[in-house]
């Protein structure tokens, strides 16, 4: 599949590093040495020009704000925006000049009010069939860009003890982890397959703190006329206020634009559909919203259960052949034009499958690694046991252990799963719990438990 032309593209991806000196108010080349987390932080603009968002833009936003409220002062619009008022005042004397709004009155404070005249209800309301967005002033695509540029998992320095740290109160063998250490360092593709149930979904989820713990994204970015929300609530984990800047020297005015959130891990299981890869218009709102890769960007990407998607693998393949080898995708606007958006997370296909038997060998070269997550022994499983003995509440009994496996596992030759120290022992409580018992490893609570688990399984 060959490339868009890059005559598509929106915005250059060049220098940029020269662009994080700009947003970071440095004369010098950053090239990020200190944690991740630290290595960009959004400064507030001085000038519109420094924002990077177009008088049209601004006017748009306000204008749809005073259909929707009535009348505001003017300190409480370039609340909405997050800009300083001083970038938002001119754009407010500008719209009073072409008579689409009009002073209201003022506030105890002495601030301005606005509210629209009729002839800026009308302009309102077409502004509003275009797209009803008003709330924080988009960040131009090329700041975004650099953003991740500066944040991107493969600037982190990954070592042992990085991951023996995240994955603390998980059992992971010793061979699983210097086969995930370089998998992870590279901060790149990675296939994690193997049986169900040996947790290879959690490890994905905890990958994600390996590479620091926050970044910064912007509320939205503008392409021409575009608005397309990057921060989304149901996916982001935003910091409170107070530690945006803790730790940060000579703590700088943040540009409130941008989000400080926890380094995202965003999982998609067998309900992904096509859709979800583009940008989607909410059909009344006609809101742009990115896609989950772009939402996932300077995080971690789970394709859970890969395999199993409504879409056919083929079809997901085909999609993402480019942007896993060039680490960027081209995006449809509205308008249908084409635009390059930064593709740069860790993503991670878990699945239950062999993967040469779900994919093509030129798809298995742009994911370099193939970890396969295997069975826990019948030590690491004695240790899951203790562990989830300890987290239910429930006393550890060597001996009742033992006749676990003696009477439920080696007779028949069934294989130790991960999943299977906590499903027993959920199990064994509700038994308890049932007939009023103190939970115990009883024998009998034993029994019962895996005479329920097992009796359809191998």
């Amino acid at each position: 599949m060959a490339a868009p032309s890059e005559t598509l593209k929106s915005e250059p991806f060049t220098d940029l590093f020269e662009r994080v000196n700009l947003l970071l108010g440095e004369r010098q080349p950053v090239r990020p040495s200190v944690p991740v987390a630290a290595a960009f932080v959004p400064r507030a603009p001085a000038t519109l020009r420094e924002a990077g968002v177009s008088q049209a833009v601004m006017e748009r936003i306000i204008m749809r704000f005073l259909l929707q409220a009535g009348s505001l002062a003017g300190r409480r619009i370039g609340m909405q925006l997050k800009l300083p008022f001083r970038l938002v005042e001119p754009v407010l004397r500008q719209l009073r000049s072409e008579k689409q709004i009009d002073l209201a009155g003022t506030t105890a404070t002495g601030d301005c009010e606005y509210l629209l005249t009729p002839l800026g209800r009308e302009r309102a309301q077409q502004y509003v069939e275009e797209c009803s967005y008003f709330g924080a002033a988009p960040v131009p695509l090329s700041d975004y860009t650099a953003s991740v540029a500066a944040q991107s998992p493969s600037l982190a320095n990954v070592e042992s003890e990085d991951l023996r740290r995240v994955f603390r109160g998980l059992v992971v063998s010793d061979e699983l982890l210097k086969r995930l250490g370089p998998a992870v360092n590279a901060g790149r593709g990675l296939f994690l397959y193997g049986r169900p149930g040996n947790g290879k979904t959690t490890l994905a989820e905890r990958i994600t703190e390996v590479f620091g713990s926050t970044i910064w994204i912007p509320r939205a970015v503008a392409i021409d006329s575009a608005v397309i929300r990057i921060f989304d609530p149901s996916v982001h984990v935003e910091i409170e206020e107070h530690e945006a800047t803790t730790g940060l020297q000579d703590a700088p005015e943040i540009d409130r634009r941008w989000v400080l959130i926890r380094r995202p891990t965003v999982i998609a299981g067998g309900e992904l559909t096509m859709s979800e890869l583009e940008i989607q218009v909410n059909p009344t709102s006609r809101i742009c919203e990115a896609p989950l890769q772009v939402k996932s960007n300077c995080g971690t990407l789970v394709i859970d259960d890969f395999g199993r998607q409504q879409m056919p693998v083929d079809q997901l393949l085909n999609r993402w052949i480019i942007p896993l080898e060039k680490r960027y995708d081209f995006l449809n606007l509205p308008t249908g034009r084409k635009v390059k958006f930064p593709f740069d997370q860790m993503i991670i296909f878990s699945t239950n499958c062999e993967p040469r038997d779900l994919v093509d060998e030129a798809f298995l070269r742009r994911i370099p690694y193939k970890i396969e997550v295997s069975d826990p022994t019948q030590r690491e499983f004695r240790q899951l046991f203790e562990m989830m003995c300890e987290q239910l509440r429930i006393p550890f009994d060597p001996a009742s252990f033992d006749y676990l496996v003696q009477q439920h596992y080696k007779p028949t030759g069934r294989p130790f799963r991960a999943c299977q120290a906590r499903d027993i022992l959920l199990q064994i409580r509700s038994y308890c719990n049932y007939f009023r018992l103190q939970p115990t490893l009883t024998r009998e609570a034993i029994d019962s438990a895996a005479q329920s688990y097992f009796s359809v399984m191998p």
